[in-house]
């Protein structure tokens, strides 16, 4: 059994940069038809060029927040109006939010992480969910390592990706009887835009502190996506897949 998605429509959020990007990419490439959507119109641009010129699928770029409710029904409107019918969500939009929980601007960052990493994820499977029935597609979440591994000045972060976590069980146990699949990434730290700074003491750490002795790549998470949204995981629902070298095996970081 191969991973083809031709045929298949893959809406993946926060597609302009890092992992969706990655993600976006590869779909496209084993033949999906992709919906890419962001904060980097340039981003967006240019995954949408990339993917009509190297492969075979469609793509249609659509720029908008999330935490605009408007913006995420036209976002699904437009997917159904361009394709007819959505196979693949993948909610991927989130943010990286580090705040001591004495900050002055502490309940800010937490609204904000609650509504970008939970809310706006709710909102988009919310009004997809009708067509991923239709077609008995899937849904994967990125998660992350952190829903289960706390760290330091992460609260806010830590505690939305473990909603994240609870909201694919809870959504696979809810949609499985329906014919959709329900799954997340959790990934460690992953080569991005939001690390650029400081990107070799990043390396170092995790050269030191992960059984593989690596920074995790865009291409490692993309390739896990890919997995589980294809029939290779017919049989998986419910499940969080480390992305992480091992690292969630390890001792806490100080």
């Amino acid at each position: 059994m191969t991973m083809d998605f031709t045929g298949k429509v893959a809406l993946v959020t926060g597609s302009s940069s890092g992992i969706g990007r990655e993600v976006a990419l590869k779909l496209s490439s084993m033949g999906a038809d992709v919906v890419i959507t962001g904060l980097e119109e340039e981003g967006i641009y240019e995954v949408v060029n990339t993917c009509q010129t190297q492969y075979a699928g469609k793509a249609l770029g659509v720029y908008g927040d999330l935490t605009d409710d408007q913006f995420v029904k036209q976002l699904v409107e437009k997917t159904v109006q361009e394709f007819s019918k959505i196979d693949i969500l993948v909610n991927n939009a989130g943010i990286l939010v580090k705040t001591d929980i004495e900050a002055p601007g502490y309940m800010a960052s937490f609204d904000r992480a609650m509504r970008v990493n939970v809310r706006s994820m709710q909102l988009v499977t919310h009004l997809s969910v009708p067509y991923l029935v239709a077609t008995n597609g899937c849904i994967v979440n990125t998660s992350s390592l952190c829903a289960n591994k706390p760290f330091r000045t992460e609260i806010a972060y830590c505690m939305s990706k473990s909603a994240v976590d609870m909201f694919t069980k809870c959504l696979a146990l809810e949609l499985g009887p329906r014919g959709v699949r329900v799954n997340s990434v959790n990934p460690s730290e992953i080569r991005t835009p939001l690390i650029s700074t400081d990107i070799e003491i990043h390396e170092r750490f995790w050269q030191r502190n992960s059984p593989l002795g690596r920074i995790g790549e865009p291409a490692d998470v993309a390739n896990a996506v890919a997995f589980l949204a294809s029939p290779m995981a017919a049989f998986i629902t419910g499940a969080h897949l480390p992305v992480d070298g091992g690292y969630r095996l390890t001792s806490d970081r100080s």
